[in-house]
């Protein structure tokens, strides 16, 4: 369920909005004027929907990688060239 609280309150009761987003791990709604308005979170929320977002990319690109035909290489080729570079050889 959404966390939503007026403008108002973001003035007035900071300390709460904050201390909701950290304890709940999601996303504070604030409203102004009964609309939607601002979007509050906790850093460790932000930085895990960035990660997010950045493996969701990350596989839409591979799936269009896979959709043009692109040259594949080998995964036993792949996990080599891993391993040679992580090795340090």
């Amino acid at each position: 369920m959404p966390y939503i609280r007026p403008l108002n309150d973001l003035r007035n009761k900071t300390t709460d909005i904050a201390e909701l987003a950290h304890s709940q791990m999601e996303p504070v709604f604030i409203t102004k004027n009964g609309y939607a308005d601002l979007v509050v979170m906790s850093i460790d929320t932000y930085e895990d929907s960035i990660a997010r977002l950045e493996v969701y990319d990350k596989l839409a690109k591979s799936q269009m990688e896979v959709l043009s035909e692109a040259r594949l290489l080998p995964l036993d080729e792949v996990f080599e060239k891993y391993r040679q570079r992580y090795s340090g050889q």
